[in-house]
C-alpha cells in the first residue's frame, strides 16, 4: 500500500479534522522535534510566560468501560462515550494539536456525529448486501500488520511492544479487522451511491466563480522581522547528551537496526514507537538543521549528531519523492522546479534548558525588547542578539507569513500592531521572540489563474462533498437518532 493510500485509512476522521482550524493552526507539541521552523508556528517551550494548555482527553480505563455511558443511540445501536473519547484522543495524538476547552467540546461533538454517520453508512452497506471478500480483508490486515512491524524495526521489536501493551498479535489482528472491514464497507457503499466524476476545466472555473464562498481564501499575511533568544542548557548537560548520542551512533554503525535502536532509546516518544519515523517532509516543515541533514545525505546514510533546541539527533533519510498536486502533477517551486520531499527517521537525546536557563533567556529578551520599543535599530539588535535559525535576512526579515498559520498566542500579539510597531516578548518552541511588523496583506479570494491546475480536482471534491452530505442527511432522516449527554 503506498503512502498516499495509507492516508485513506483515516478518512472517517477527516470530516471533523477541519474543525481544528477554527481560529488556530494544528501545531506540534513541545516534545516533538519535528516542529516547523517558522518562529511563529510552534508551541511555547518556556512554560512560565506561556499560557497553559488543556490536557488532551484520554480513553477510559478498562474498569470504567463496564459502566460506560452511552453518547447516542442509532436505531437500536449505542455509540459509547468511551469510543468518542478514544477517537478524539487518537486524533489529538496524531495531530499533536492543543485546542482549548471550547474547541475540545466542538471536536467531541463532531467525533460523535462522525461515529453516528459511520454506523448509518455501514448499516446501509449491509442493507444492500455489500460485503468484503475475506481474502481481500485478510490481505489488508496482513499489510497493516507488516507495516506496523516495519515501523517498529522488525519482528522482535514488534513483539516487545505488544508485550509492553499487554497485547497479542491475534488480538491486534481482531482490532484491525473490525476497523478495516468497516472502512472497506463504507468505501464500497459510498462508491456505489456516489460515483466520482471528472470535472472539465471550463466547468471547474465556472463553478468556482459562482461558488467562491465554498473555497478557502488567501489568508491575511504579515511581513515580520524577528529577534529570537533560545534558552540553552548548561555545558554539563550538553556534554552528557553529546556523549550519549555518539554512543548510540556507534551502535548503529556496528550493525544494529536504526528503527530498533530508536524504539529503545529515542527521547521523542511520538516517533520512537514507529522506529523514529518522521514521515515525509519538505523544506520549511522541520527544524532547519534536521532538514539540512536529511536533504544532504544519501538514502540510508546516517548523519553525524545534529543539534536542535530539543537536544541532539541522528537523522537517516529513507526515500524521496516529489510533492504532487490534487491533479497528480508535480508541484513546482518559485524557480519552476519540482518540490522534493524526503522520508526520514531520527533518534533524539534530549538536552533541554532548566527553569533557571529559561528565566535567564526571558529576562535577556525583555531587555532587548525595551531597546527595540524605544526606537532602537532593530536590524542592529538582530545582528547582535538573535539566535533564529530559520530562513531570514540579515535584518531578521522572515518575509510574509500567513496569519492563519501563526500560533494563537503569537497571532494575538501581532494582530493589533500597526506597521513599524514592535511586539511584546512572545514564546514558542524555539525560545522567546520579538517581532516587528513591517507590512500587511489583507485576506483575499484566489484568482483563477493562481489555482487553475488544482481547480478541476478541487471542484470535483467540493461537488462530491455536497452529494455526500445530502446522501448522509437522507440516511439520518430515515434513522432514529437519540443524543445523550457526553
Amino acid at each position: 500500500m503506498s503512502r498516499h493510500h495509507r492516508r485513506a485509512l483515516w478518512l472517517p476522521l477527516v470530516a471533523f479534522a477541519a474543525a481544528l482550524a477554527l481560529s488556530s493552526p494544528v501545531v506540534s507539541a513541545p516534545a516533538k522535534p519535528a516542529a516547523k521552523a517558522t518562529p511563529a508556528a510552534a508551541t511555547p517551550a518556556a512554560p512560565k510566560p506561556a499560557a497553559p494548555k488543556p490536557a488532551a482527553p484520554k480513553p477510559m480505563a478498562d474498569d470504567e468501560v463496564a459502566l460506560d455511558a452511552i453518547a447516542a443511540m442509532v436505531n437500536d445501536e449505542p455509540v459509547l462515550a468511551s469510543d468518542v473519547e478514544e477517537q478524539l484522543f487518537m486524533f489529538l495524538q496524531r495531530t499533536q494539536a492543543r485546542p482549548d476547552s471550547s474547541q475540545i467540546d466542538t471536536l467531541r461533538r463532531q467525533v460523535l456525529d462522525q461515529l453516528i454517520d459511520d454506523k448509518l453508512i455501514v448499516n446501509e452497506a449491509k442493507k444492500q448486501n455489500i460485503t468484503v471478500p475475506p481474502a481481500e480483508l485478510n490481505r489488508q490486515i496482513d499489510q497493516a500488520i507488516g507495516e506496523a512491524k516495519e515501523r517498529m524495526g522488525g519482528e522482535q521489536a514488534f513483539q516487545q511492544q505488544l508485550a509492553k501493551e499487554n497485547m497479542t498479535e491475534a488480538r491486534l489482528r481482531e482490532r484491525y479487522k473490525g476497523d478495516i472491514e468497516r472502512q472497506m464497507l463504507e468505501s464500497r457503499v459510498v462508491q456505489k451511491a456516489l460515483p466520482k466524476r471528472t470535472v472539465p476545466q471550463a466547468e471547474a472555473e465556472a463553478y468556482y466563480l459562482a461558488h467562491k464562498d465554498k473555497f478557502p481564501k488567501v489568508p491575511a499575511q504579515l511581513r515580520l522581522q524577528v529577534i529570537q533568544i533560545t534558552p540553552s542548557p548548561d555545558s554539563v548537560t550538553l556534554k552528557a547528551a553529546r556523549t550519549k548520542i555518539e554512543g548510540i551512533r556507534k551502535r548503529i554503525l556496528a550493525g544494529e537496526k536504526f528503527a530498533k535502536v530508536a524504539a529503545e532509546v529515542s527521547d521523542d516518544p511520538a516517533s520512537a514507537k514507529s522506529g523514529g519515523d518522521l514521515s515525509f517532509f519538505r523544506r520549511g516543515q522541520m527544524e532547519p538543521t534536521i532538514e539540512d541533514a536529511a536533504f544532504a545525505l544519501k538514502d540510508g546514510e546516517l548523519s553525524q549528531p545534529v543539534r536542535t533546541p530539543y537536544g541532539y539527533h541522528l537523522v537517516e533519510p529513507i526515500e524521496r519523492d516529489t510533492v504532487r498536486s490534487p491533479a497528480g502533477k508535480d508541484s513546482l517551486d518559485a524557480a519552476g522546479k519540482p518540490i522534493v520531499e524526503v522520508h526520514a527517521r531520527h533518534i533524539l537525546v534530549k538536552a533541554v534548558p532548566n527553569d533557571a536557563d529559561i528565566d535567564r533567556a526571558f529576562e535577556q529578551t525583555k531587555k532587548i525588547r525595551e531597546q527595540a520599543a524605544k526606537g532602537g535599530d532593530f536590524a542592529a539588535l538582530v545582528k547582535k542578539h538573535s539566535q533564529y535559525q530559520g530562513a531570514a535576512g540579515p535584518d531578521g526579515d522572515v518575509g510574509f507569513l500567513s496569519v492563519a498559520q501563526l500560533q494563537p498566542n503569537i497571532r494575538a500579539g501581532l494582530e493589533p500592531l500597526k506597521n513599524g510597531e514592535v511586539s511584546d516578548v512572545l514564546p514558542n518552541a524555539q525560545g522567546f521572540n520579538i517581532f516587528k511588523v513591517t507590512d500587511r496583506k489583507p485576506e483575499r479570494e484566489y484568482e483563477v489563474a493562481e489555482i487553475k491546475e488544482e481547480l478541476p480536482a478541487a471542484v470535483a471534491e467540493a461537488q462530491f462533498r455536497e452529494r455526500y452530505d445530502a446522501w448522509v442527511k437522507g440516511l439520518r432522516a430515515k434513522a432514529q437518532i437519540e443524543y445523550r449527554d457526553l
